[in-house]
């Protein structure tokens, strides 16, 4: 069930803008996908309200009141009679209103008769909420832009499990062995230790993108990353103690969706301590792995972490969750079986103890992957990175961005047929 999961549910969709959007639905059917879409993350800038009675409902509520940015509809008319159905919200729809027609044909003509006409989009029922989630996404997407890279938050379920440690070595896999731009994103700004991994002087590039938020684009922020290789970038603190910045939900937001506009990976270095901001980070990231080691307190913290993010976040994928520093000699261990049953997770890869390997690369800022390829802790590393890379390389094309067009072209296209 959690494969058929992770599958079904694998597309990177973008988050929805600050936008406001109203349905008007004539089925409780598409109702109920609508408000569960909109309670939905990606749906958390968007201010949302779904109604009943279709057209005729959508028409009587904006005859003198200005339409939303988007604007979604459901008709159950025939493809012969949807245009002239829609000729009245024509009239009282203003020009920069995007509307999107819900009806109940899978007709190919009829979509291209509809885009024609100045709609935005058609959908088809029936519809999941991932679906209407993508297709309001989609609306305000650059054609000329690449598809929106993967934010993958890695965290760990007490201090010292090696969390940071895996995100560093699961980056390096990415960005050496699958080749693909991948940027280290470290925000613990006084204790992260991303630059001592890879052996790299960061600068203070995290903190200056935030204290200079004003300035956020892709190629301000490209000047603070700090290069470690042809496809691997770090953005961290510095790990000065005299400074220091405060984090917030905006900045963070800001900082990594501009970051994946430009890199198809973000591997997010969470830190130990829990916040406002990490919380909304967690639950915003398009796949997030939880590091453990197999003892009570990590058990505990697991367990907590899944549930909060089963409930925040209903149409993900389950978190992955990664059991590490197994088999320490001398060491009562709750064993996998009984940690994923308390979970509620299947423990995706179990890295096993490895003091002489971990500390030798911890010692020399050399990534394990690169020093012991052959280890074993390593083999279930690539076990990780092979799932998350085929993911990366299943994500479909991007849509192209609606035309900022309602439906000025309609009442011609009427009366073209009409003539």
């Amino acid at each position: 069930m959690d494969n058929q999961l992770r599958k079904s549910a694998s597309d990177v969709i973008a988050s929805v803008p600050a936008i406001t959007l109203a349905a008007f639905c004539e089925t409780e059917g598409l109702m109920a996908v609508l408000r569960a879409s909109a309670a939905d993350r990606r749906m958390s800038r968007a201010s949302c309200i779904v109604e009943s009675g279709g057209i005729a409902a959508a028409v009587a509520a904006y005859r003198e009141t200005r339409t939303p940015s988007v604007l979604i509809v459901e008709t159950a008319h025939g493809a012969s009679d949807i245009l002239a159905a829609l000729k009245p919200l024509a009239d009282v729809c203003d020009p920069s209103t995007l509307v999107v027609v819900v009806g109940h044909l899978n007709d190919v003509v009829l979509y291209r008769e509809l885009i024609r006409s100045g709609v935005a989009e058609y959908l088809a029922t029936p519809l999941t909420q991932l679906q209407v989630i993508d297709a309001v996404a989609g609306l305000f997407r650059d054609p000329a832009s690449q598809p929106v890279g993967r934010i993958i938050a890695f965290i760990g379920a007490k201090g010292g499990v090696g969390s940071s440690t895996l995100a560093h070595n699961l980056s390096w896999l990415f960005a050496n062995q699958a080749k693909v731009n991948t940027v280290v994103t470290d925000l613990d700004l006084s204790f992260g230790t991303s630059g001592l991994n890879f052996n790299q002087d960061v600068t203070s590039g995290l903190a200056d993108a935030v204290s200079q938020f004003d300035r956020l684009d892709s190629v301000f922020l490209d000047r603070l990353l700090t290069r470690c290789g042809d496809n691997l970038s770090l953005l961290a603190g510095a790990a000065q103690l005299e400074r220091e910045v405060l984090l917030n939900e905006d900045t963070i937001t800001a900082v990594l969706d501009t970051l994946r506009q430009s890199a198809p990976v973000v591997a997010v270095d969470m830190p130990s301590s829990w916040s406002t901001w990490s919380r909304h980070t967690l639950i915003n990231a398009d796949d997030v792995v939880i590091t453990a080691t197999p003892d009570l307190a990590s058990m505990r913290n697991a367990r907590n972490i899944a549930e909060l993010l089963r409930a925040s976040r209903q149409n993900d994928v389950p978190p992955f969750l990664v059991l590490n520093q197994v088999g320490i000699p001398k060491r009562p261990e709750i064993s996998a079986a009984d940690f994923s049953k308390a979970v509620g997770i299947e423990p995706s890869v179990m890295i096993p103890f490895d003091p002489m390997n971990f500390g030798q690369s911890a010692t020399t800022g050399t990534m394990l992957c690169e020093m012991a390829p052959k280890s074993k802790a390593v083999e279930e590393m690539k076990s990780l990175f092979a799932s998350m890379n085929s993911r990366l390389r299943s994500a479909p094309p991007q849509r192209p961005v609606a035309q900022k067009s309602i439906l000025n072209r309609l009442k011609s296209v009427i009366s073209a047929g009409k003539n």
